[in-house]
């Protein structure tokens, strides 16, 4: 199992393994650029995956397209909350999330596929105005992270850019899958 596959919350070992992997995905890109191009990309690829096949996961336990599309609607409302969080306070307490058990409790596999890309998409816009305008001093803002600690706004933005790298690469094993392209 890939170190970015999900699993339940995480020691922080683990979390830490998985944020590095988030980060190798990332590189050398520049996050807001990453952030900013993520909801083109799943329209894009939402359009490339023929209806019937929305519901058809890689592999047994994995995720669906829509299954997908809804996690990111969530991380980024989870995001949008963190993003605040560290601005506002001084190193407040940031939450995980339990990601296997959201997709089940939260119905993922019945989500609304447009309701979720819409949500996702007014999110992010949402939150890259308070990014992208973040000073030096803000990017340095800290949040306590309950799995993997101390983490600065800078490092929130990079993750999230390496989370959408991740789930638009499993977007595109799906489509390969379902339509050999």
């Amino acid at each position: 199992m890939s170190v970015l596959s999900a699993i339940g919350p995480r020691s922080p070992a683990e979390a830490k393994t998985y944020a590095a992997a988030l980060l190798d995905l990332l590189g050398t890109q520049n996050p807001l650029q990453v952030l900013r191009e993520t909801a083109d990309l799943l329209h894009e690829d939402l359009r490339r995956i023929p209806r019937p096949y929305l519901d058809t996961p890689e592999a047994p336990g994995k995720w669906s397209a829509r299954m997908v599309i809804a996690h990111l609607a969530d991380i980024e409302l989870v995001g949008a909350y963190h993003l605040r969080l560290v601005l506002a306070h001084d190193r407040p307490p940031l939450t995980p999330l339990d990601q296997d058990a959201w997709a089940d409790r939260l119905h993922y596999d019945k989500a609304d596929l447009q309701a979720s890309i819409d949500r996702f998409t007014v999110l992010r816009k949402a939150n890259l105005a308070i990014v992208q305008d973040a000073s030096p001093a803000d990017l340095m803002r800290v949040g306590l992270h309950a799995e993997r600690g101390e983490e600065s706004l800078d490092q929130m933005r990079r993750l999230a850019a390496g989370h959408d790298l991740a789930h638009l690469r499993q977007l595109a094993r799906l489509r390969i899958l379902t339509t050999g392209q």
